[in-house]
């Protein structure tokens, strides 16, 4: 099972975020569970510099942007 982690406080990016992630993760249909991150200090220690941030399996593959399905099944399937 994949864990895939959502950092930022909640805003609206971050909830698009993790629509595609959930959507590429179903496409996929790779098993996933999902986790929100919106605790500063924690976001911080993945070094992420900007909001949103996606972490596959504890590595920072994506920050300040909203990645596309298909980077984000790439990344699932690695």
């Amino acid at each position: 099972m994949k864990t895939v982690k959502i950092l930022g406080p909640g805003c609206a990016n971050c909830k698009k975020l993790e629509a595609v992630a959930r959507e590429a993760a179903a496409g996929a249909g790779i098993e996933t569970q999902f986790v929100k991150v919106t605790d500063m200090k924690a976001i911080m220690a993945y070094d992420v510099m900007s909001t949103p941030g996606l972490v596959i399996d504890e590595k920072l593959v994506s920050s300040g942007r909203i990645p596309t399905q298909g980077e984000i099944r790439q990344w699932m399937e690695a």
